[in-house]
C-alpha cells in the first residue's frame, strides 16, 4: 500500500512540477526589465528637427527664397560682428570672400590654389566646391551665438549676400530652391574637388589594394602631416597661435620645412634637432621627442608639465633625485607641479630611463 502511495504521488508531481515551472518563465519572459521605463521613441517632429542636411544634389534642401538686399540686412545685424560687413573677416575668423576672379567662375577651377601661387589666405570661395555646403552649413551652425536660429528664408538671403560678394551672383538676385542649382555651375572651385570614383558607385572596388598582415607585421610606422612650401605661411605662424594644452602643436611655419618628423616636433619645442649619438650612447633629446616628452616639456620654460631645466633646478644637489626622476619618469604621478597627472613612461628600458634623468640632474643642458 505504502509503494503504491509513493507511486502515485510521484506520477502526479511530476505534471504539477511541470506545470509549475512553465508558469514561473512564463512570469519571467513578461517581467518588466528594469530600462523599460526609460525614455520613449523620438517623436516625428522631433526627428525632423534633427535631420537637415543638405546633400550636394539638394535633397533635403527646404523650399524658399532670399534676395540679396534681404541678405544685407541679416548679414549687418547677425553676421558683420565675426565675418565682417563685406565678408573680409576681422580678429575673430578669417576671410570669406577674395581670391577668387571672373575667370575661376568660368572654368570652376580657383587659379591662386595652385602651386606657387602665394595668394596670402585661403578664403572661403576659394575652397568651397558645392553651394549646398554653405546653405547646410549657415543654416545649422550659425549665427555663431544663435544657431539654427535664422528663418529658412534668411539662409536664402545670407548665402545669396555672400555669392554677391564673391560676384557669383548679381546684385539683384533672388536665390531659391528652384535656381540654386544654377548657382552651382558658377562656384568658382566647383570643378577642384578631387574624387576617388569608384567608390561613389556601389559596385566600384575601394583605393586600398593591399592585403592584411597576419604575421610578423611589427614595422616601424610614422604619421605625420606637412604643408606645400608656398602654403607655409599663409596663416602666419601656427606654432605662435596655438594655446599650449595638450599634445597638439602647430607648426613653425616661418621657417622652412624640416625633413624629418622628429626635426619637425623638436623645432616646434624649441629643441635643437637630434644629432647623431655616438656609438653605444643614448641620445636623450632624441628620446624626448620621440616618446612625446617634449609634447608637454619645454626645454626651458613650462608648457603642460614643466621645462626640464626647472626640473634641473629643483632637484639640484639633492642625493637621490636620480634614483627618484627615474621612478617618477617611469611610473608617471601627479601634485608635484600641479594637479594636470604626468602618464609614466613604462616602455622605456632601465638604460633609457637613466640616461634622461642623469641628463636632467646634469643640468638638462
Amino acid at each position: 500500500m505504502k509503494t503504491m502511495m509513493m507511486t502515485a504521488n510521484k506520477r502526479f508531481s511530476h505534471p504539477l512540477l511541470v506545470l509549475a515551472m512553465a508558469t514561473f518563465a512564463l512570469g519571467s519572459a513578461h517581467a518588466k526589465k528594469p530600462w523599460e521605463d526609460i525614455g520613449r521613441d523620438a517623436k516625428p517632429a522631433e526627428i525632423a528637427a534633427w535631420d537637415i542636411d543638405v546633400r550636394p544634389d539638394f535633397k533635403g534642401l527646404p523650399a524658399g527664397a532670399g534676395s540679396v538686399d534681404r541678405g544685407t540686412e541679416v548679414w549687418e545685424s547677425k553676421c558683420a560682428s565675426c565675418h565682417g560687413v563685406f565678408g573680409e573677416s576681422n580678429e575673430v575668423f578669417t576671410p570669406l570672400v577674395g581670391g577668387t576672379t571672373a575667370k575661376d567662375i568660368e572654368t570652376g577651377h580657383v587659379a591662386n590654389l595652385l602651386p606657387g601661387k602665394n595668394f596670402p589666405q585661403r578664403t572661403t570661395m576659394m575652397k568651397v566646391a558645392t553651394v549646398s555646403t554653405l546653405w547646410d552649413y549657415i543654416n545649422r551652425a550659425m549665427p555663431w551665438n544663435a544657431p539654427k536660429s535664422l528663418s529658412t528664408d534668411d539662409v536664402y538671403a545670407v548665402l545669396a549676400y555672400l555669392l554677391n560678394l564673391a560676384e557669383v551672383v548679381p546684385a539683384d538676385y533672388v536665390l531659391s530652391d528652384k535656381n540654386i542649382a544654377d548657382v552651382q555651375k558658377r562656384m568658382p572651385n566647383r570643378n577642384g574637388m578631387t574624387v576617388y570614383t569608384p567608390l561613389w558607385d556601389v559596385k566600384g572596388k575601394g583605393d586600398v589594394q593591399n592585403v592584411a598582415c597576419m604575421k610578423n607585421c611589427v614595422t616601424e610606422l610614422t604619421l605625420g602631416s606637412s604643408l606645400p612650401d608656398f602654403a607655409r605661411d599663409a596663416h602666419g605662424d601656427i606654432n605662435k597661435q596655438n594655446r599650449i594644452i595638450g599634445p597638439v602643436r602647430g607648426a613653425v611655419t616661418t621657417e622652412p620645412a624640416p625633413k624629418t618628423l622628429n626635426d619637425s616636433r623638436a623645432k616646434v619645442m624649441g629643441v635643437a634637432a637630434p644629432a647623431k649619438a655616438e656609438a653605444g650612447a643614448i641620445d636623450v633629446k632624441a628620446l624626448l621627442v620621440s616618446n612625446s616628452c617634449t609634447a608637454c616639456h619645454g626645454m626651458k620654460n613650462k608648457m603642460v608639465g614643466p621645462g626640464f631645466a626647472e626640473v634641473a633646478e629643483k632637484y639640484k644637489g639633492q642625493a637621490d633625485a636620480k634614483t627618484y626622476l627615474i621612478g617618477k619618469i617611469k611610473n608617471g604621478g601627479a601634485g608635484v607641479w600641479g594637479g594636470i597627472p604626468m602618464p609614466g613612461q613604462p616602455q622605456l628600458s632601465d638604460a633609457e630611463l637613466a640616461a634622461i634623468a642623469g641628463w636632467i640632474v646634469d643640468g638638462a643642458k
